[in-house]
């Protein structure tokens, strides 16, 4: 099959889920003899326009993008939309609910069947303006239209595109990253003052959505004593918020800005953490979270659907989400109850090893393309992963 991806800044990732799954994906399809393109933003890729190159199998195509929050995207999915008109794929595979506002253009060729994946209600997330908004839920409607295979991260969006649109959407998540061999002596981590199983982790963007704010405000208030809080993620498109949240912690001794990580140096903030807590509003299905799950650290998560999926069956604790008094508490009881954090941290870790696996995911994405090119109707259906 010939297959053109559109919607993620590039590869290899740096940071973002999405850039994560298609670096997971789509070697895999290279690996088993199909052909994949994956436009990207120049900006992302540090190339020149149009200047390809080969990541893992995968060509890698730069676009022109304008580097404008709320435009950038937009533009380059657009050209990427086009760009598919001039060469007959089999494929043409969107990722986000932005850049599926041109998956009409991607149908000038009858015989090109196109999917899309929804990562998460991307309207919901406060870096957007009014106007990028309303561009991402015109976008939602067009794949909800135009799209023969719709696929989503997480049941909660399965039932959020069945009770608005009547459509039927294909269930495939996300799985972890397999981490790599990190230092065992905990060296980075020692440097930045910490003490493996004693600190509590927030990886992700600093972004209002994930609500680190929260987690700060309830750390600071219960002092949990000889915890530290590390906060590991890199700054979005909400550059105000993050600067009045880094200054709130710039003079706080027990909380730790350790800034964007990778590579063995995140894979050894992960595995010494106590414990790993996800305090946010939105999600599809986090990849954090699940990577935390998978190397065997308690974790701690609003009450969301998306989280709600991952940890129940006592997996971890759940609570309420945008209350800091219910997170306080729930970090009580935990830091109070070790062998119990332990248990639940091994049920969380053998549940995620059982059920979300990057190869599946490959194959159920291939099974959706190839029934997608045997059928002229859209697809609704597929064998369903576990979740719970």
């Amino acid at each position: 099959m010939k297959i053109a991806v559109i919607g993620a800044k590039g590869l290899p990732p740096k940071q973002g889920g999405i850039e994560h799954y298609c670096a997971e994906v789509y070697p895999r399809m290279v690996a088993q003899g199909h052909s994949v393109d994956l436009f990207a933003r120049s900006s992302y890729a540090q190339s020149p326009w149009l200047n390809s190159y080969k990541f893992q199998g995968v060509r890698v195509i730069p676009l022109p993008d304008c580097q404008v929050k709320g435009v950038d995207a937009f533009m380059t999915s657009a050209i990427g939309a086009i760009a598919t008109a001039l060469k007959n794929y089999d494929i043409v595979h969107f990722h986000a609910l932005g850049p599926s506002l041109f998956t009409r253009l991607a149908r000038i060729h009858l015989s090109t069947k196109i999917v899309v994946t929804c990562h998460g209600l991307d309207w919901q997330r406060a870096k957007w303006g009014n106007f990028s908004t309303r561009l991402i839920q015109m976008g939602e409607k067009e794949a909800v239209n135009f799209a023969h295979g719709l696929i989503v991260v997480s049941e909660a969006l399965k039932s959020y595109f069945l009770q608005t649109y009547g459509r039927e959407t294909i269930y495939i998540p996300n799985a972890p990253a397999n981490y790599a061999q990190s230092d065992p002596n905990f060296t980075y981590g020692t440097s930045i003052g910490l003490t493996q199983g004693r600190y509590i982790l927030f990886l992700g963007r600093l972004v209002p959505e994930k609500r680190p704010d929260l987690l700060v405000e309830a750390f600071s208030r219960l002092k949990p004593d000889g915890w530290k809080l590390v906060l590991a993620g890199g700054i979005s498109d909400t550059k105000a918020f993050t600067s009045k949240l880094l200054e709130k912690v710039a003079n706080h001794r027990n909380i730790v800005f350790a800034g964007e990580l990778r590579g063995p140096r995140l894979w050894e903030i992960v595995r010494g953490a106590g414990l790993f807590v996800l305090p946010s509003d939105l999600e599809g299905l986090p990849l954090a979270l699940l990577e935390a799950m998978r190397e065997g650290i308690p974790v701690l998560a609003s009450n969301i659907a998306p989280h709600q999926q991952l940890i129940a069956e006592e997996r971890g604790m759940l609570f309420e989400a945008g209350s800091t008094d219910s997170c306080i508490r729930s970090l009580n009881w935990l830091i109070a109850h070790p062998d119990e954090m332990k248990l639940m941290a091994e049920n969380a870790q053998k549940y995620v090893l059982q059920n979300y696996s990057w190869e599946q995911i490959c194959t159920e994405h291939l099974k959706v393309y190839k029934t997608l090119l045997n059928d002229s109707e859209p697809i609704v259906s597929l064998p369903k992963f576990r979740t719970s």
